[in-house]
């Protein structure tokens, strides 16, 4: 797919869909629907709204706002008008918010109607010059400035350079540092996964993500938008809102706790999925067990891949060939992935856990306004060291085995978590596990394990430590194992290690 250099987001996402303008491109559960005739008048509306109310291009837009058609409209037209979008989780608190908007120093914060009372003086003290609110339905003061104007829109020609959103990370360890993200890294993502993953026309993806993170707003509206494809937008995870619907879309996005959710259910079947083509997973890593269950009862492989807020996505398992479950696949086309030494930055022999970097049109433009940070993030030959550590087997597939601040070094040595998860998740009646390193007088880190159980299941401290005994060293073992009803989860289904080793950070205190 030939593309003129220089073009912006805006203008490629479109293209598609301005060959058949009538052609739908999103319903929501409001009842709201859209065709591409319909996204090209009401984002120009949102850019002349922007541009209306003192946005020039480069100025930061922050949203703070419920899921619905009016933020995805809100992305697009600052997008359309050079502006730089910066979505920020819903769930954040006035005092969080602070910090991002005094960091940001965005020209406007839209947030919802609901919450402007609170924003209002959280926004003042960071010296955001404007305020407006925008609901899911289209209500608030951003919706009314959007409605009175023009649904003609002529901007200044985007540079492909150019930063058109910052994401700020999930600060588990420290701030939240912002992702400058740029038009070229978004085409080329999008570009690169309509094409792998076989988007078309006539593909409906149904979306059940939020929109203020790369997975629910970048990987799966621009790979629908690039392939002119349409969505059906619901506003939340719902499992039975998601089954009805399954009927009538072709692909599905999540995370795995979605498809952990969806096998609880008994509706869950193969004819329910007879429309589908695709499930793919990603933001947390897919156990093995989830994988083979949702294959035996829809016949469905789900597609695990792997990305992160700086680069969108690396990896994907194929479309055709095996789909390896554990793995995320190769690397996309035109990114270079290699696994490095941690210590030297030399390339580690084949097979051998180490460093992931990667390399290619996607990787972001570095941190927002921390370009020493920035600096140390990257080797001189231009890969982007991305904190992950991983291994590549003998046919090419990735593995993912943790992050870097997770490795545990106990009494000296290397203990990868993800080995350990996988084979504690491995014994019957585990529903799921986190393997952590706490403070141990003796070793450095003690091995512990916390434990989810599946309901009913009889299983106890020995139980599992015999289990394991026949699968792993002894190093590696859990010196305390813990049960739990559920695992800490954020939004995007990723297991909170950082809460558990909080949690856990005196387990071995008396030993």
């Amino acid at each position: 797919m030939s593309r003129p250099v220089g073009m912006g987001l805006y203008q490629f996402l479109t293209r598609a869909g301005s060959k058949a303008p009538s052609r739908p491109f999103l319903q929501s559960e409001g009842g709201r629907e859209y065709s591409y005739r319909d996204l090209e008048l009401e984002t120009a509306r949102t850019a002349n709204a922007l541009r209306d109310l003192g946005v020039a291009p480069g100025d930061r837009v922050a949203a703070q706002t419920p899921k619905g058609p009016a933020t995805l409209l809100l992305y697009l037209g600052a997008a359309r008008m050079g502006a730089i979008y910066v979505p920020l989780n819903i769930a954040y608190t006035p005092s969080e918010l602070g910090y991002f908007l005094a960091d940001a120093e965005p020209a406007l914060m839209v947030c919802g109607p609901d919450d402007e009372h609170a924003v209002e003086s959280v926004a003042a003290d960071a010296g955001v010059p404007r305020l407006e609110t925008l609901g899911a339905d289209h209500e608030g003061s951003f919706a009314a400035c959007a409605a009175a104007a023009d649904t003609t829109f002529k901007g200044a020609e985007q540079d492909t350079d150019g930063v058109v959103s910052i994401i700020y990370t999930s600060g588990t360890t420290g701030r939240s540092k912002g992702a400058m993200l740029t038009h070229g890294n978004l085409i080329s993502n999008a570009e690169a996964l309509a094409k792998i993953w076989r988007f078309g026309e006539t593909d409906r993806l149904l979306h059940a993500l939020p929109l203020y993170h790369v997975h629910g707003l970048f990987t799966a509206i621009n790979t629908v938008m690039a392939a002119g494809a349409s969505l059906h937008l619901l506003p939340r995870f719902d499992v039975d809102e998601v089954l009805r619907h399954l009927a009538g879309s072709t692909v599905m996005m999540g995370v795995p706790t979605f498809y952990m959710r969806l096998l609880q259910s008994p509706q869950l079947d193969r004819e329910i999925v007879h429309s589908m083509r695709l499930f793919i997973s990603g933001s947390a890593p897919l156990s093995p067990e989830i994988f083979s269950q949702f294959e035996a009862r829809t016949g469905h492989a789900i597609l695990e891949r792997y990305g992160m807020s700086e680069t969108g996505m690396n990896t994907s398992n194929p479309y055709d060939g095996e789909r390896r479950a554990g793995t995320v696949g190769m690397p996309l086309p035109g990114v270079d992935l290699r696994i490095s030494d941690q210590a030297t930055g030399q390339p580690v022999t084949p097979g051998e856990v180490g460093a992931i970097e990667v390399r290619g049109p996607n990787v972001f433009k570095g941190y927002w306004r921390k370009p020493d940070l920035t600096a140390g993030e990257f080797r001189d030959d231009g890969y982007f060291v991305t904190g992950d550590l991983g291994r590549i087997d003998e046919d090419g597939y990735l593995w993912i085995v943790g992050r870097d601040k997770d490795l545990i070094i106990s009494g000296g040595l290397n203990v990868y978590p993800a080995e350990i998860e996988a084979a504690i998740d491995a014994i019957a009646g585990v529903s799921e596990s986190a393997v952590i390193g706490v403070p141990h007088p003796d070793f450095g880190e003690g091995v512990t394990a916390v434990v989810a159980k599946d309901p009913g299941a009889e299983l106890d401290e020995r139980s599992i430590a015999d289990a394991l005994e026949a699968e792993t060293a002894a190093f590696k073992r859990p010196k305390r194992i813990y049960f739990v009803d559920a695992l800490p989860r954020n939004a995007m289904g990723k297991i909170q290690k950082n809460v558990l080793r909080e949690t856990y950070h005196d387990a071995y205190q008396q030993v």
